[in-house]
């Protein structure tokens, strides 16, 4: 049925046989060195009131991580540093004007200084799905802090802009109702497909948008469908509206392999499976993918087109590939799939518990995957 209708969170962890303590035990570790860490921590206090993650590769901070930073929050009841990480967003991040207004740039110095006048979609999914959490979990407050209000808010720019007279562009083509990779552009980003979000934004979201968000989570599980490789399960880094693997280059170069952002979508998919179990041959693609790499070492031995063909590149995020095979386990329904791939879904579970968090410049991307699949695979990543 899902959580969403029966409450019932699995933890995976438990299911390889780890007992209560353990697992609580490693949660409590990695949050405190994700959040509070002196030498490998992300979050980073500012001032009195405010904070923001460093991207760490990057020396900045983007969209991305806040909202991933929010999020985690919301899930482990830390409201304060939510509370913080939010202000510094809308202090810093937010457009006020312009063709972006009421979007947040998705780069910025550690000072808050604007890297980029831009938005980068999935920062405001995710913004916007941790304070209507919020809201719940915790009630409103005023003003900024009126977080079901600010959630409506940012929704209402991603599918209004560039209609109704305002300027810009919107964050979904309105005739497919796929989220796009930058508002106005032609194609969009698998891993940026959350169709378990836009459930709930069907529910939460202006009135007048709750068709939309209901079609949207129909579109996305339809398209996720065809954006996996029916061989091998891999995704593209940017893809076409067909699923086919975005080729043009673009200025930063290409990116139609299976590539950083694109480990997400296994993740993505494991948590859909998890909250709300409407399968439409995407839940399919994790246990795919987990038996084309067969084990970490291969997984992490080159990039790969989606077809699994290798090509000679670094995988720059080996343990956040890890994290997010791991968390597709979620997708591996234990009534339904037989004993073979239930044990290959749970041996990756298995060697992802057995890796420490990573240290050193990279660690930003990886870890934060980590976090979320610590809390996916012990059951604790909710609907608030």
């Amino acid at each position: 049925m899902g959580a969403f209708s029966d409450k019932k969170y699995r933890n995976l962890f438990a299911e390889i046989g780890k007992s209560g303590e353990e697992i609580r035990a490693r949660i409590d570790a990695v949050v405190r060195t994700f959040f509070y860490d002196e030498e490998e921590r992300i979050y980073h206090e500012a001032g009195a009131d405010m904070g923001y993650l460093t991207d760490t590769g990057n020396n900045d901070a983007r969209t991305e991580g806040m909202s991933y930073g929010m999020m985690m929050c919301v899930q482990l009841d830390m409201h304060e540093e939510f509370d913080r990480i939010w202000k510094w967003a809308k202090t810093y991040m937010y457009l006020e004007d312009g063709e972006n207004e009421g979007y947040f740039a998705w780069s910025c110095q550690t000072d808050g200084t604007k890297n980029a006048h831009g938005p980068a979609p999935d920062g405001e999914e995710f913004f916007a799905m941790a304070l209507f959490f919020a809201a719940h979990r915790w009630g409103n407050g005023e003003g900024n802090f009126d977080y079901e209000t600010e959630a409506k808010k940012i929704l209402r720019a991603c599918i209004h802009k560039g209609y109704d007279g305002r300027d810009g562009a919107p964050m979904w083509n309105h005739d497919n109702h796929q989220i796009l990779f930058v508002p106005g552009c032609d194609f969009t980003d698998p891993s940026y497909h959350l169709p378990h979000f836009y459930e709930l934004f069907a529910l939460w979201a202006d009135e007048e948008d709750r068709a939309f968000f209901a079609e949207a989570a129909r579109a996305s599980r339809a398209y996720l469908t065809k954006a996996c490789h029916p061989e091998t399960g891999l995704s593209a880094e940017y893809a076409l509206f067909d699923g086919s693997p975005q080729t043009e280059k673009l200025p930063w170069g290409y990116f139609g392999n299976f590539y950083s952002d694109a480990y997400r979508t296994a993740a993505n998919i494991g948590l859909d499976a998890e909250w709300f179990h409407k399968d439409a041959g995407h839940y399919a693609a994790p246990l795919r993918i987990m038996k084309f790499f067969g084990t970490p070492l291969e997984a992490t031995r080159s990039v790969f087109e989606t077809n699994g063909t290798p090509i000679d590149r670094t995988v720059l995020h080996p343990y956040g590939l890890l994290a997010t095979i791991a968390q597709g386990a979620l997708a591996v329904d234990p009534e339904t799939a037989s004993a073979e791939d239930l044990a290959i879904a749970r041996q990756w579970v298995s060697w992802f518990w057995e890796q420490p968090l990573r240290k050193g410049v990279r660690r930003y991307y990886d870890n934060c995957l980590a976090v979320f699949a610590y809390l996916a695979l012990s059951g604790s990543y909710r609907i608030w």
